[in-house]
């Protein structure tokens, strides 16, 4: 995650002067939609994350049949404690290749008779032999061991045993084991990085979704909790960190004599294996302590001692605080230690006490005053503290069921962030966030459910892939509608519930359910028109969403799944139905909250009169997760509502409504002139995020390269400059009166997509100095991730061809950049008008190399990105040439059809553009 945005400076005449860049930028951006200066964003190089009572003696819940590459484990033995010892052997100054060992002793309940002991285990070696000991019940009693065999296709470890485990007993299974560190992010691996002008290495974890099989043999499913005593052994000039506080530091040597610090931690609470952490480190810290949790922030010593992550520090702890109220359950931990890494592929992880974060994601620099640094950081820590309760105290049983963690914590980490950046508003940084984003991706086909069975899961996705925006955004979406249709209190009433109920234990989707109807069934306030179970099911357990069509003559409302018209085939087990719960006003006024849970339905309370200012709005302030598409009466009253005045409708759902048709003419719901008639009152509209929201919908970054269409663009310029003046003029005056008057204004900041064409623009007016200026830019140490993106961006857009090359030469060295990023730069290049042949050729030359590095997979991204240059039957052919030279025949074959289709896709839009000129001809003057 990151900020949207970056604020312009704080003096008045550099303010006024962005503002009017912001302005002009915009316009640009327009400009390079016919082949100037805009760029599409290829996808990042990486994919964002009481004592407990006594273990309960009965078994998780048991695996469905699975792929041999995704086994689950057999429920015959169910892990109690882990006694876990771990040795990174690395030195300051090393230089590799690393490795590290490790001891573990798994205490272990049997339920039922076997002569295996099966538990995951993944590119680990075994150091010794296992050893089984017990009956515990029996003094000195071992079950010997056959063998230990190492299946790496279902990442298990098997103890085959000569005798019996018995149910009923408890036993010990003790394994040592090596492997080795690598610089790759995931499981326990070391990256490097500059501190103080001096070359330091760290090592540090990141263990969700199966990544902790990497580190020590366990039972590695979420459901297998169990608590753990962790020690490390590490460098003496190192500190170690993991979830509970060290309680013992003593040194010991190896067999060379060298000599080595033991840290020991505390026991940890009952929680699942990929929560439990390790971070081997030479940061500085800043600390703080709130209600009896001693709160950490650890990073590199110069961000220490330039104050970047005093922010962090006292945003976590009111925000634990304001989550232990609102919940009534109280953080179990004694510490929290939050650790701020120079490379981190998750962003984020919410390790029970011991949370790590990429350093962009938890930094921030005094000097800037404005919100929406410091609001980024505020809701990335929110997030992960919200996990602490949903994830880490309650966790779901099983991946299918990933968003009772994600989605919740990812509704409160915008509850927790208003607490300490109260300023902010909620509602509209929401919908700009999450909903808006989200909706616009759960509507095309193969997209999933939110909630799968585990069958599905394993047949068809890696469990990686379920961390994506369903999950998240879609996520927390139907969590906002939930608490909206039952109110706040009685949501947060369940969830308290709920969390009391599966303390330390797991959960799946149907448990939330039951809570939430035992609440609602325990008052009279809020009737619901089916059960929870029946409501919810019908957003969780079905892809995509609805949109409703009203007919305001009849009152009626009709639900359909929103998908593209030109491509309706599809069932499902839901037959396309919702439960829907609609919030509306007419004419202004709130109306009670209304029910649709059939196809169709008439509410007479929706019929209106003939008078134009009789009008109806669905889904005030975008309250439901669905779509709305009104009839042309309703629509032009709205249109003209707006022009007269445009505050009668909330400025959410003015968001709402302008972004609907857009999208409902997108999908060939509506034509493309009914959205633009939406468009005229903009000269009234002062709201930054609504004018954010329309220029990605006027400048969609699809259209970039094969809409060049220099009628529409001098049309566009003028219609929009005439209706962008008023908000220049508004802010502007702010800034003359005060320069701080927009600190405050989370929106007013040049939004993102202008400022990633501002820095375009500049590097293709450019010469070398401006690209050379950019490049230096992106490898300066206090460069944010964001920062590097745009930069990375930016320096595709030079528009000197041995530049392009240059850059693209670079994208293959090791030194330079990693080989997460080549394929990035060669994406950006081949969006650009100049880029696009350079790269294509790039890659046809280099093809041999890149293959080797990146497989088929780089070669279908860039297809998908060149297909917009596909106009003609004789570019098809260039490239067809080049695809039969590597592709197999049925990806050849496949290979043609995209480029057909791209190129009927390519005609549609220009007459799209034609349809666009002729209302823009028609509607300049007004």
């Amino acid at each position: 995650m990151g900020a949207r945005g970056l604020y312009v400076g704080r003096r008045a005449a550099a303010l006024l002067a962005a503002l009017l860049l912001a302005l002009l930028a915009a316009l640009l951006a327009l400009a390079a939609l016919y082949g100037r200066c805009r760029q599409e964003e290829p996808p990042s190089p990486r994919p964002p994350r009481p004592s407990p009572t006594a273990p309960r003696l009965t078994a998780p819940p048991g695996p469905a049949p699975a792929a041999a590459s995704d086994r689950r484990l057999p429920r015959n033995l169910l892990p109690l404690h882990y006694d876990l010892e771990l040795w990174p052997q690395v030195r300051p100054g090393q230089a590799g290749p690393f490795a590290f060992s490790g001891q573990v002793n798994i205490t272990v309940h049997c339920l039922q008779d076997t002569d295996a002991a099966v538990l995951h285990s993944s590119g680990l070696r075994s150091h010794g032999a296992g050893v089984v000991r017990g009956p515990l019940s029996e003094k000195g009693a071992v079950v010997e061991v056959a063998g230990l065999r190492m299946d790496a296709a279902s990442e298990v470890a098997v103890l085959e045993l000569r005798g019996r485990l018995l149910a009923g007993r408890r036993y010990v299974l003790q394994l040592g084991f090596q492997g080795r560190l690598e610089e790759d992010l995931d499981g326990l691996f070391l990256t490097r990085y500059t501190d103080q002008g001096l070359s330091s290495m760290l090592i540090a974890s990141q263990l969700e979704p199966t990544y902790a099989r990497t580190v020590y043999p366990c039972f590695d499913e979420p459901a297998m909790k169990a608590t753990f005593n962790i020690r490390i052994v590490h460098d003496p000039s190192y500190v170690a960190l993991s979830n509970m506080p060290a309680i013992d530091i003593s040194e010991m040597k190896d067999e060379n004599g060298s000599l080595w610090t033991v840290t020991k931690f505390n026991t940890s609470l009952k929680m699942s294996t990929y929560l439990t952490a390790f971070v081997v480190c030479d940061f500085d810290y800043v600390t703080r302590t709130e209600r009896g949790n001693e709160i950490r922030i650890w990073a590199r010593k110069e961000a220490v001692k330039s104050g970047y992550v005093d922010y962090a520090l006292n945003v976590t702890g009111p925000i634990f605080s304001f989550l232990e109220d609102l919940l009534n359950v109280s953080y179990p931990l004694p510490k929290t230690d939050l650790v701020a890494l120079p490379d981190f592929g998750a962003g984020a992880m919410e390790n029970w006490g011991l949370m790590t974060f990429h350093e962009s994601s938890l930094m921030y620099r005094p000097s800037d005053k404005f919100t929406s640094r410091k609001a980024m950081i505020a809701i990335i820590v929110s997030h992960e503290l919200g996990h602490q309760w949903f994830g880490n105290l309650v966790t779901m049983n099983w991946w299918n069921d990933l968003w009772l963690n994600e989605g919740l914590a990812s509704y409160f980490e915008y509850l927790g962030a208003i607490i300490v950046e109260p300023t902010l508003s909620l509602d509209k940084i929401f919908y700009d966030h999450v909903v808006q984003p989200v909706l616009r991706e759960d509507n095309e086909r193969g997209v999933r459910s939110l909630s799968q069975t585990e069958e599905k899961i394993k047949g068809s996705f890696s469990l990686i892939s379920l961390f994506d925006s369903i999950t998240y955004s879609k996520g927390a979406s139907i969590t906002w509608m939930l608490s909206g249709f039952l109110t706040e209190k009685l949501f947060i009433r369940a969830l308290t519930s709920y969390l009391k109920e599966f303390s330390f234990s797991n959960a799946n989707q149907d448990d939330l359910w039951i809570h939430i109807q035992m609440v609602v069934d325990a008052q009279n306030e809020v009737q619901l028109p089916a059960s929870v179970k029946q409501i919810m099911d019908s957003w969780t357990c079905q892809n995509g969403f609805p949109v409703l069509t009203l007919n305001l003559t009849t009152g009626t409302i009709s639900q359909e799944q929103f998908l593209n018209k030109k491509n309706e085939n599809r069932t499902d087990s839901y037959n396309n139905t919702w439960i829907i719960p609609i919030s509306w006003m007419r004419n202004g006024s709130s109306q009670p909250l209304m029910w649709l849970d059939k196809s169709s339905k008439v509410f007479p309370e929706m019929q209106v009169s003939e008078s134009e200012y009789d009008w109806v709005l669905l889904n005030v302030n975008l309250n439901g997760y669905y779509r709305v598409n009104y009839d042309q009466l309703n629509l032009k009253r709205l249109a003209c509502l707006l022009e007269n005045d445009p505050k009668a409708i909330p400025a959410v759902s003015r968001f709402q409504l302008i972004d609907d048709v857009f999208a409902l003419t997108q999908f060939g719901y509506i034509q493309i002139e009914t959205a633009l008639e939406l468009t005229k009152y903009l000269a009234r509209e002062d709201e930054l995020f609504i004018w954010n929201m329309v220029l990605s919908n006027l400048v969609p970054e699809n259209l970039e390269s094969t809409l060049k269409n220099y009628e529409v663009y001098p049309l566009l310029k003028k219609y929009l400059l005439k209706r962008m003046l008023p908000i220049y003029h508004y802010y502007a005056g702010f800034i003359r009166e005060n320069v701080d008057a927009l600190e405050d204004d989370y929106f007013a900041q040049i939004p993102f997509l202008i400022r990633r064409t501002v820095c375009c623009y500049g590097v293709a007016v450019g010469s070398d100095k401006e690209w050379n200026f950019a490049w230096e830019m992106y490898n300066r140490t206090d460069s944010t991730k964001e920062d590097k993106d745009i930069l990375l961006s930016a320096m595709s857009c030079a528009k000197e061809s041995w530049l392009l090359y240059r850059y693209l030469q670079y994208g293959l060295s090791d030194t330079l950049f990693s080989a997460n990023y080549t394929s990035v730069i060669i994406l950006y290049a081949v969006t650009k008008d100049i880029g696009h042949r350079i790269a294509w050729e790039f890659v046809t030359e280099n093809w041999p190399l890149l293959s080797g590095r990146y497989g088929k997979e780089l070669l279908h991204d860039v297809l998908k990105v060149m297909g917009r240059f596909v106009n003609t039957d004789v570019q098809i052919q260039e490239l067809q040439a080049f695809y039969n030279a590597t592709l197999e025949e049925d990806e050849r074959m496949a290979t043609t059809v995209l480029l057909e289709l791209t190129k009927i896709e390519n005609m549609e839009r220009r007459e799209l553009l034609i349809e666009v000129a002729k209302w823009l001809q028609k509607n300049l003057d007004d």
